[in-house]
């Protein structure tokens, strides 16, 4: 990305010849500077706006494989680039291309060391295209499709068309493997099929033993799953080497359709379990899907139709291994007036589980259930409870919510936020208190009906919960976790965005955020400092070394070209800069006698 670029050309001249001298255009500021060093012609210039980074270590790896970033469902990135004041500073990065084909439902994911070293964002389609672009410039790394995807009119009912690729797909980095459902048909429509691929996430090639055609193969008792009756919006997880895929029925609760959770093993694709409620519907749509503790998987799920007895709907649940579950009280709950939300078409299942640890509390590890009845529950996750009343609950919202809710902790305590009242952010704090209680603490306009999420310099400082203005202003918005004042408030018309979906929720990853709509993904920035170099110097064997500081986490690369007015596609991409303690980064490089000089280039990421 180079926007009000900074450039670092390095001249290295080889024993012997004889010093050149070059000079470059501060492109930040309009001056020139040069700088003489032994043999060394060192020229330094401008100042950046760059990606910065989401991991406080030293070469950490930083990956976001799934939905808001954590089993927990918690949609919290830390990121030392994410100061208040760089935040107000965010811009997008125009040169970011970032094209796809299709409506986008699903959240982007990062995933880093892909092809030659590069970092991916991968972004899917409700037209079931598969794309990893370069997270650096929005070029195509690869690309694939894997179906037709079935067109409304040949679905019973549905609000989305076509249906492909709905909900975030998850990323088992160990195995490199992209998996995620898509609905496809290999006749025009008259033929439905929910397939769950599992894709190479470095090339995009499907690997062996899927897709798993869900409709073959899912079965919970007698009950068989039918995919022209079941749509997949809620998020994938992987729990001990299982990827679960969670069902509902599509928008109009048309045909008979079931709650489903379909555990496949990675390893072992024919081998599929599943759940589904016994009574008819009970769907799990929540764009959160399936949540974890990284032991047991959590599912929500809506009304059901005509049940005498509970019968899975209207609950949380907690999955053993597979998914099996147990019936034990411990492991769901349910309101006492499930019947009357089934009949009002109340679902607690519109948010997704969300996964909160409050220190202090009794108990302290927690459920928090939002729904379509504007309420918030808190629950204890260790003794669900059963068929009972919360441990706490809350009216807060005057509207349905069905976006994914996240959550983050400060000095103050732990929140959860929600895009509540239509198209506001709400927050609330979990008390640390016995039992825990419930205060709403803020209420601001995002302007749109995005699904919130959360970023932290260090996971309590600089906290700043985004907004998307979605099928509204289609901006973004930027909030301070404590107060609801404004951080960011949309920027100008570059940052304006095109295609905003209502479920739709951003990532942050080195010094960016990432958000996949409608044709297009789009990457904002933040501003950083001035590079400046320390310690340029040969070594033995015309080995060349520069370093510099900046701040921890952030990703840089260096090219290198024999001639310093050719553009930049031109120049050679010589690797990643280390960094080899917090903040402090390095570059080595042996260009060889074959050339007399090399000029290098920094730049970010």
């Amino acid at each position: 990305m180079f926007l009000n670029i900074l450039i670092v050309l390095l001249l290295l001249t080889v024993p012997g010849a004889r010093p050149a001298h070059t000079r470059a255009r501060n492109w930040g500021h309009g001056s020139w500077t040069k700088h003489l060093i032994g043999r060394l012609s060192v020229v330094v210039a401008g100042s950046v706006l760059a990606a910065l980074g989401a991991d406080i270590s030293a070469n950490a790896a930083v990956n976001v494989t799934e939905h808001h970033n954590h089993d927990s469902r918690d949609g919290l990135y830390v990121d030392p680039a994410f100061t208040s004041v760089a935040a107000a500073g965010l811009k997008r990065d125009l040169t970011f291309t970032g094209n796809i084909k299709g409506n986008v439902y699903a959240q982007p994911l990062y995933i880093e060391g892909g092809p030659g070293g590069r970092a991916m964002i991968i972004a899917v389609t409700e037209s079931n295209n598969v794309y990893a672009l370069d997270a650096a410039n929005g070029s195509v790394i690869w690309q694939c499709n894997v179906g037709v995807p079935v067109p409304l009119s040949k679905l019973l009912c549905g609000n989305v068309d076509p249906l492909g690729i709905t909900g975030t797909p998850v990323v088992d980095l160990p195995s490199r493997s992209l998996f995620f459902d898509a609905m496809t048909t290999p006749d025009g429509g008259t033929t439905k099929r929910h397939l769950i691929y599992a894709l190479n996430v470095d090339t995009g090639t499907t690997n062996s033993g899927w897709p798993v055609d869900v409709g073959a193969t899912a079965q919970s008792g007698s009950t068989v799953f039918t995919s022209l009756a079941q749509g997949e919006r809620g998020a994938l997880v992987i729990v001990s080497n299982i990827v679960y895929v969670p069902y509902g029925g599509n928008s109009g609760d048309c045909s008979t359709y079931h709650g489903w959770l379909v555990g496949v093993p990675l390893n072992n694709p024919a081998n599929v379990m599943a759940w589904a409620t016994t009574a008819n519907g009970g769907g799990s749509w929540g764009v959160g899907g399936v949540a974890s503790d990284g032991a047991s998987p959590f599912l929500v799920t809506g009304n059901t139709f005509g049940a005498s007895g509970w019968s899975g709907g209207e609950a949380v649940i907690r999955f053993q291994i597979g998914p099996v579950f147990s019936g034990v009280t411990d492991d769901y709950w349910a309101p006492t007036n499930w019947s009357s939300l089934d009949s009002s078409d109340l679902d607690i299942g519109g948010s997704g589980a969300l996964l909160v640890d409050v220190p202090g509390a009794t108990p302290s590890k927690l459920v928090v259930s939002l729904g379509k009845d504007g309420n918030a529950y808190l629950l204890d996750r260790t003794h669900l409870g059963g068929i009972r009343a919360p441990l706490a609950q809350a009216h807060v919202s005057s509207s349905s919510i069905i976006q994914a809710a996240a959550t983050y902790r400060t000095t103050l305590g732990t929140y959860v936020v929600f895009c509540g009242n239509g198209s506001q952010l709400s927050a609330f704090r979990i008390t640390a208190t016995a039992p825990p209680t419930i205060t709403s603490v803020w209420t601001v306009a995002q302007n749109g009906k995005g699904s919130p999420f959360v970023t932290s310099t260090d996971g309590t400082n600089n906290v700043i919960v985004w907004g998307i203005g979605s099928e509204n202003d289609q901006r973004l918005h930027g909030f301070n976790g404590d107060t609801g004042a404004v951080i960011f408030s949309g920027g100008g018309t570059n940052e304006l965005m095109a295609g905003t979906r209502r479920f739709n929720t951003g990532i942050a990853a080195r010094g960016r955020i990432y958000l996949a709509n409608d044709n297009k993904v789009y990457a904002f920035t933040v501003p950083v400092a001035p590079i400046l170099l320390t310690h340029p110097k040969m070594q033995p064997g015309d080995v060349f070394q520069f370093g510099f500081t900046n701040t921890p986490g952030m990703s840089f690369t260096a090219f290198g070209s024999t001639n310093a007015s050719v553009r930049l596609t031109n120049w050679i991409k010589l690797g990643s800069v280390m960094e080899f303690s917090p903040g402090q980064f390095q570059f080595t490089d042996a260009p060889g006698s074959t050339s007399w000089r090399r000029f290098y280039r920094v730049s970010s990421p």
